[in-house]
């Protein structure tokens, strides 16, 4: 594996224009297209208690009439040269992101530049999106996983922004109004901290002056400074909650606690950790012992959830209703075996060697790249970052797995929830 293959600081162009907006490029003449992704800080974090869901519908009306074009002119500029290109909205950002071929990249810019600074916000277009959040929230009221996984981020998380879904509920949807919307706009997006990545078959002189020509102007004093994200500490105790859904057959439960932010040092340790006890192969050890071999669970699986704020360290799994405790009971058992005995040297290589291996299937498309190079910039890891990224996973020994295991894992601080039946 040649690890000038990977992108660096030798073929990644990095540049901060003057109003605030830093663009990263990569060239690729192997294929025509070139992709456009990027983000800026307006996310759910800014959300009022009161219209919880509005950073995400704001975000939902952007490609929805600009004052240069109504919502079908834009879907046929798009279609008609086969490009794509959308928003979409997280805790701490908006996120865009499209694909056309390089002749077309102006295209891009021009949607994610009216998206930006110019969208209408059409009174129709507001109820029709209204109906449809509504609608998704209904069919997610009534959604086992999707319940487990809301009332475990609202216990563990509890007193946090984290607690609360970008989705917003029932009641905050119907409060939010059009003013509401333009205010959002108005008052949070701007070009301070945003991020532009451009990959593909174009130089990074060309790309960077398209962005400097199209959004180089922008400014927005209005706009606020991204929001602190509050530390949480461990439940002093464990917590459990079931979410009563009538005539349901399957049970889903989310039993976790609190794990490390991403820039943490022991993040990679924790991620390898993760990988060995509910995601590699088979959903790890997890997924042998509860679905595998005890029969236990549908599915069964750990997930590690690593960002700027504080991580959550959870097993997911869906169950026979008259199978939850019995589940519960494993998993915990699974869990108390993992921070005893840590992990074995075969079961560490397989996943060092995974973790490497795959690393350059994730970069060979100009989409992963792009991604990649957002990740960078987002953690601020290092333009060199994937070049180093196998020694860092080779450098992860058992004794870091076990230290990190038993950092977090706390079986009497788990935060158990459930919804079913």
């Amino acid at each position: 594996m040649n690890k000038n293959t990977f992108p660096g600081t030798d073929d990644i162009t990095r540049v901060v224009l003057e109003n605030g907006i830093t663009v990263l490029c990569r060239t690729n003449f192997n294929s025509p297209s070139v992709v456009l992704r990027g983000n800026l800080p307006a996310g759910s974090l800014f959300d009022p208690e009161e219209k919880l869901g509005l950073a995400d519908f704001t975000t939902s009306m952007l490609m929805r009439g600009t004052e240069n074009r109504d919502f079908l002119a834009i879907y046929d500029s798009l279609e008609s040269v086969g490009a794509s290109f959308g928003f979409s909205a997280g805790m701490h950002t908006v996120g865009f992101g499209g694909r056309a071929l390089a002749e077309d990249l102006p295209l891009l810019m021009g949607m994610l530049s009216e998206g930006l600074r110019q969208p209408t916000f059409p009174d129709e277009h507001i109820e029709k999106l209204r109906s449809q959040h509504l609608a998704g929230l209904a069919i997610r009221d009534q959604d086992t996983g999707d319940m487990a996984e809301l009332i475990f981020d609202e216990m563990l998380y509890a007193g946090h922004p984290y607690r609360h879904t970008g989705d917003g509920t029932l009641e905050t949807i119907q409060a939010i109004t059009r003013d509401d919307l333009i205010e959002f706009h108005q008052s949070k997006y701007g070009p301070r901290d945003m991020v532009i990545t451009v990959v593909g078959a174009i130089e990074a002189d060309d790309a960077i002056n398209q962005v400097r020509e199209i959004l180089g102007d922008w400014e927005n004093s209005n706009q606020p400074p991204t929001p602190a994200v509050p530390e949480m500490s461990p439940l002093d105790e464990r917590v459990r909650r079931h979410y009563a859904i009538e005539g349901k057959s399957q049970a889903d439960l989310m039993l976790g606690f609190l794990g490390p932010k991403r820039l943490d040092d022991d993040f990679m340790a924790a991620s390898l950790g993760n990988s060995i006890l509910g995601k590699f192969g088979l959903m790890g050890r997890i997924g042998d012992s509860v679905r595998e071999k005890s029969g236990l669970a549908y599915y069964a699986y750990s997930s590690l959830s690593a960002g700027r704020g504080p991580g959550a360290w959870y097993v997911s799994a869906g169950v026979n209703p008259s199978n939850i405790e019995k589940a519960i009971d494993l998993i915990i058992k699974e869990l108390e075996t993992f921070i005893e005995s840590g992990v074995t040297e075969e079961e560490l290589l397989d996943n060092q060697t995974n973790y490497i291996g795959s690393l350059p299937l994730s970069l060979q498309s100009n989409s992963g790249v792009a991604g990649a190079l957002l990740n960078i910039e987002r953690y601020d890891l290092g333009l060199d970052y994937y070049r180093q990224y196998p020694d860092l996973v080779r450098a992860v020994t058992r004794d870091d797995i076990l230290t990190v295991a038993q950092k977090y894992i706390e079986p009497h601080r788990l935060v158990i929830a459930t919804a079913g039946p």
